[in-house]
């Protein structure tokens, strides 16, 4: 029997995250689920974006399945997600981007891993306004020996555990010659001990252009916070977008795993939602969770729903097309 704190979410969330309740039962992996809120939600019932409970819940369980959370742009509360990855030091923000047969995209057999800094750099929290007219702002992006090593280290030792065969360390160090400097002279510190796996390091700006040109010559790849997080968007609309992307948080002493698409208001209680990225997030906590065949099952299952392209949801396929609940159903039929 697994304790996980569960998070809903707002919008879409709820019904994405019955979904992936759902797929985990199916497969009979024992669960008590600890129910929490944070978002609107979290403010609707307790006035507090990230309640205490919620908080409490996790510091307890050590691991919890979240589902999309609403931050507003540029006004409002901070996100959540920022504040969660602060609080319990989740270092490691992980996102795998691959191929589906069935999937519309640009490419075939893209199988790529992003290890993103989660804790560092530009979001951090450290900022202010210049002066009184609000006419200027200053974001403080702050890079430390400790935070680079320990992220570089999480993407050699996934690569050696994984049978990866290369670790690319991407960075701005010809501009950034301190900062992005630091984490470059740290990783490339760390990959010396790793001379089994190959390595090399690319400037973000080429490196953006060479994933679009040729996905397929990378296999795991390692970056600060802001690179790793417009990256890691990046690789996922190589494979079909956001739909399909899950993310897993992870620290020392807790792991959140999540849909990283939005909340999507728009389309909450409609049944039209894709649940597929939820569902590959609850396949990787459950391999955390050392229920490798459970999750086996899941993304085996997944993929055969997704190749075969008929119970799927509009996003998946515009001309036929099912409910968030029937893809769900046609799911847990081929876990069966």
């Amino acid at each position: 029997m697994h304790n996980i704190t569960l998070i809903p979410g707002d919008g879409i969330g709820p019904s994405i995250v019955e979904s992936a309740v759902r797929v985990i039962a199916a497969t009979g992996v024992s669960i008590n689920w600890d129910t929490q809120f944070a978002g609107l939600v979290g403010i609707e019932k307790f006035k507090d974006p990230l309640p205490e409970p919620t908080l409490e819940s996790i510091r307890k369980n050590k691991i919890s399945l979240k589902g999309p959370l609403t931050t507003q742009l540029g006004k409002g509360f901070r996100s959540i997600n920022v504040a969660l990855r602060k609080e319990f030091d989740l270092y490691i923000n992980l996102r795998p981007a691959k191929s589906y047969k069935g999937v519309s995209s640009r490419y075939s057999n893209v199988d790529l891993v992003v290890f993103r800094e989660n804790i560092e750099e530009f979001y951090s929290g450290i900022e202010h306004y210049v002066d009184q007219q609000k006419n200027a702002a200053e974001t403080i992006g702050i890079i430390t020996r400790f935070g680079s090593q320990r992220i570089v280290e999480a993407a050699f030792d996934f690569a050696k555990k994984n049978n990866r065969k290369k670790v690319t360390i991407v960075h701005k160090a010809n501009i950034m010659k301190f900062s992005g400097g630091l984490f470059l002279d740290v990783a490339k510190e760390v990959a010396v001990k790793y001379p089994e796996i190959e390595s090399n390091d690319i400037i973000v700006d080429n490196m953006a252009m060479q994933l679009v040109l040729n996905p397929l010559q990378f296999d795991v790849i390692v970056t600060t916070n802001l690179f790793g997080d417009i990256l890691s968007d990046l690789c996922s609309g190589l494979v079909g977008g956001l739909g399909l992307a899950p993310g897993a948080n992870i620290g020392t002493s807790a792991a959140i795993f999540e849909a990283v698409h939005g909340s999507a208001p728009d389309i909450a209680g409609k049944n039209i939602a894709n649940p597929s990225a939820i569902i590959l997030a609850s396949a990787m906590m459950l391999n955390y969770l050392g229920e490798v065949q459970a999750a086996l099952k899941i993304n085996k299952a997944l993929e055969i729903v997704l190749a075969e392209n008929k119970k799927v949801t509009r996003d998946l396929n515009p001309t036929t097309f099912v409910g968030t609940t029937e893809m769900t159903d046609e799911i847990i039929n081929h876990l069966k």
